[in-house]
């Protein structure tokens, strides 16, 4: 069995038996020892061995799963203390020839993390690898006429799997149906944990198929699913809308009729492999915008966009999440993603995160906002050992996060589940922000140094965050910022002070102080944080 940490004791299995009771299961089956995902009150809980599990992840390059790859890939992380690592695998490596499989890669990868202690999220690329189908076996390449792509609007051929052939999905169901049947009899400890299905589904060059078969259906009226008040109200149309798409959707229904087409392909392939193994799946997401509703010309047409989660939602039932690769950049930007792809039908899970320092400061922001898991993209050297030194120093900020997250990883899970966790990036202004906290009010000033002034970020990688244990004893972390409070409802404008401030680790589920912090470290405003992030306990009283 996988060696996780975490805690095991009497009060967590009790909170786990509670968890059950009141939590809606959102992956059926009747095995309790799967990893699965649960709701309660808009939030989600992803429960791994019986318990809550935050997916401290990290991803490996595209074509880093091959086993003379893998050793950079370990090497990766360990340095990062990740528990989760997401990887590939390769349908025209499994069906290198029609209904032959070869699962030797998965045995491959399924030893080698139960060696490290790392559980695994496979990635199926299968069908679609960013809006193409590069990872289709050779035989279907060879064979465009049965496995056709999309047809452009000028009749153009687009380097685009067309999802309204019968023969591709056949073979996809087929495929990723033995996969799915494999894992359920080679993992039967559950080193994996999840399957991504697909790689960022869409089409780029062009907003839909327009080949005669998709053309047919795009003039033909819109699936009933999709007329239901809700799902119109959702995107934005008349309730009582009904017929073709054009006459329903207007200027939107080219990207909403391959949204709808693609979620349709996938929802049969997701089904099928979860009728063999109910692992929880999901999709991941090239983003658009979110601020601007640009037109699909502008990105990947087709894919769970913000704009067209109502669709994905009622097209892919089986699918249990829809998961934002974040490349985007700016805080304002970053954030309101994570906002749109938080809802009380869709677990929050970020699989992809440029690797970048910047791009740490979201992980507590995805944890505050309930969160199930966090991951980097590329973390390995990608076959080019040369480049070791500057891999270090991309990997370190996220390294860092990890080493201090690690220890109290089944805490974060359960406080994130609970709606106790708040949290603060630093925007490119800089500006200090506020946290609020029920009787108190945290400010939080962005900078480095000691004494009364703070020395801006320049980078602007502050972060803060704050857990709830009591209404006036909280758990702090962050980075290169200042931490304060201030009495806020029933105690506004009352003296008060610092009870205690200790510094310290979680050990199996309980803080273990390794000193109490006062005088300098405290009396300049509050505890500050520097490059490292670092847990304080803190307690406080008014007078």
């Amino acid at each position: 069995m996988l060696k996780i940490i975490g805690k095991k004791t009497q009060n967590t299995l009790l909170l786990t038996l509670l968890l059950f009771a009141g939590g809606k299961t959102l992956a059926q089956t009747n095995d309790t020892s799967l990893p699965k995902l649960i709701e309660k009150n808009g939030r989600h809980a992803f429960l791994v061995d019986g318990k809550p599990f935050l997916m401290l992840g990290g991803q490996a390059h595209n074509s880093s799963a091959w086993p003379a790859l893998m050793p950079a890939v370990w090497k990766s992380a360990g340095v990062m203390h990740l528990n989760t690592l997401e990887v590939p695998i390769y349908w025209e490596q499994i069906e290198s020839k029609p209904g032959k499989f070869d699962f030797t890669l998965v045995d491959t990868l399924l030893t080698q993390a139960r060696q490290h202690n790392v559980h695994l999220v496979l990635l199926w690329f299968g069908t679609w690898k960013n809006g193409s189908n590069h990872y289709m076996p050779e035989w279907m390449k060879r064979d465009a006429e049965k496995y056709p792509n999309i047809t452009g609007k000028t009749g153009k051929p687009i380097d685009s799997p067309s999802p309204h052939s019968k023969a591709t999905l056949d073979a996809d169901i087929k495929a990723f149906s033995a996969v799915m049947r494999y894992l359920k009899q080679a993992d039967q400890q559950h080193t994996v944990i999840m399957v991504q299905v697909e790689n960022e589904p869409g089409s780029w060059d062009t907003v839909r198929d327009y080949s005669a078969k998709a053309q047919k259906l795009f003039e033909g009226d819109v699936p009933a699913q999709l007329l239901k008040p809700a799902v119109l109200k959702a995107l934005n149309v008349s309730e009582h809308s009904k017929g073709s798409w054009t006459k329903v959707f207007g200027d939107r229904a080219d990207e909403y009729f391959q949204a709808w087409s693609i979620a349709r392909f996938i929802e049969q392939v997701a089904a099928a492999g979860k009728a063999e193994y109910p692992l929880p799946l999901y999709v991941n997401v090239a983003l658009r915008d979110p601020l601007t509703n640009p037109p699909a010309t502008h990105y990947e047409s087709g894919g769970a966009t913000d704009n067209v989660i109502p669709i994905w939602k009622v097209a892919a039932p089986s699918i249990n999440l829809l998961a934002p690769d974040i490349y985007l950049s700016g805080s304002e930007r970053v954030l309101k993603v994570i906002d749109l792809y938080t809802r009380a039908d869709n677990p929050l899970f970020v699989p992809e995160a440029g690797l970048m320092a910047d791009n740490a400061k979201y992980f507590y922001d995805v944890l505050a906002h309930g969160g199930i898991g966090f991951s980097p993209f590329g973390i390995d050297d990608n076959g080019d050992s040369s480049n070791d030194d500057h891999l270090a120093e991309l990997l370190s900020p996220f390294a860092d996060e990890y080493a201090m997250a690690a220890p109290m990883m089944r805490e974060l899970a359960q406080w994130a589940f609970e709606n106790k966790i708040k949290a603060v990036v630093e925007h490119e202004d800089g500006a200090e922000q506020s946290i609020k906290l029920g009787a108190w009010d945290a400010i939080v000033k962005f900078g480095s140094g000691r004494g009364g002034e703070l020395k801006p970020n320049k980078d602007h990688n502050g972060k803060a965050m704050i857990v709830s244990l009591n209404e006036n004893k909280f758990i702090a972390t962050g980075t290169n910022c200042r931490i304060t409070f201030r009495p806020a409802g029933s105690n506004t404008g009352k003296a008060w002070q610092y009870l205690k401030v200790e510094e310290g680790w979680y050990d199996q589920g309980v803080f273990k102080s390794l000193r109490i912090l006062n005088g300098d470290e405290t009396d300049w405003g509050g505890p500050a944080i520097g490059d490292k992030p670092r847990v304080l306990q803190i307690s406080l009283v008014v007078r």
